[in-house]
Formats: C-alpha cells, structure tokens, sequence
C-alpha cells in the first residue's frame, strides 16, 4: 500500500511544485515580454506620428508655394499690363495688348471629357466586310481574280 501511495504522492507533489514554479516565473517574467511588445507599439505609434507630421508640413508647404506662386503669376500680369499701357505706341495696340492679357487671364478652364452617347457603336477589332464577300479568314482573301 505504501508503494501505491507513493506512486501518487511523488507526481502529484511534483505537480504542486510545478503550478507553484510556473505561478512564480508568470508573476516575474510577464513585465519583460509585454515591455517588449510596448516598446515596439510605441515605437510604431511614434514612427506613424512623425509620419503624419510630414505629410502635414508637406502639404502646407505645398500650399504655400502654390499661394506664391499665384501671387507672382498676378505679378506678371500687372508688369504686362502696365508695360502695354506704357509701351503702346498708340490706343489700338494697348487694347490689344490688354485684350489679350485679359483673355489669358479670364480663360475658362477646359471642359471635362464626355462620356460616349448611347447610340455610339463602339470600335471594331476587326474589319468590316460586305455581305457575301469573303472574310480575312477565307484563302482566297485578297488574291486578285484573273
């Protein structure tokens, strides 16, 4: 009897210990893993932020040059209307001059492209032949009769 009892106290004290073991390494250990995995979040959190903050900057300063660079477009054209005012040699130049400034200026932008109308056919890949005439395929396509 003592043989069996012993059969099942040594695995299940070894078990006992094992929980115990396991309990004590989960309560130690856990802080290394989880800061690990922390320091990558963070560092991907800080990586996405930084990233965000270029795309930011970037299109502001996109903004900022597009805004100069209309502002030195509406300079050259007051530098050319007063040019045209100024060098005219006469009433019929200048106006021609500043009509041409002005319809650059007030230009209308190009129109988007239409879609096809319904009634369109659309391209062949292929080319049309007469009723009863011989297709590309036939042997005798293209051979002159004599």
């Amino acid at each position: 009897m003592e043989h069996s009892l012993l059969v099942w106290l040594l695995p299940t004290l070894a078990l006992v210990a094992g929980v115990a073991i396991g309990f004590l390494v989960a309560r130690l250990l856990p802080n290394a893993a989880p800061s690990s995995t922390q320091r990558q979040l963070d560092d991907i959190q800080e990586r996405f932020d930084s990233y965000q903050n270029e795309v930011v900057t970037h299109f502001n300063s996109t903004a900022n040059l597009v805004q100069k660079l209309t502002q030195s477009y509406q300079e050259v054209q007051e530098h050319l209307a007063e040019g045209a005012n100024r060098l005219a040699l006469d009433e019929q130049t200048r106006q021609r001059l500043l009509a041409a400034l002005h319809a650059d200026a007030a230009q209308a932008p190009r129109e988007r492209l239409t879609p096809p109308r319904g009634d369109q056919e659309p391209p062949r890949d292929y080319a049309p032949k007469a009723p009863n005439a011989p297709g590309m395929l036939d042997e005798h396509y293209g051979l002159k009769k004599s």
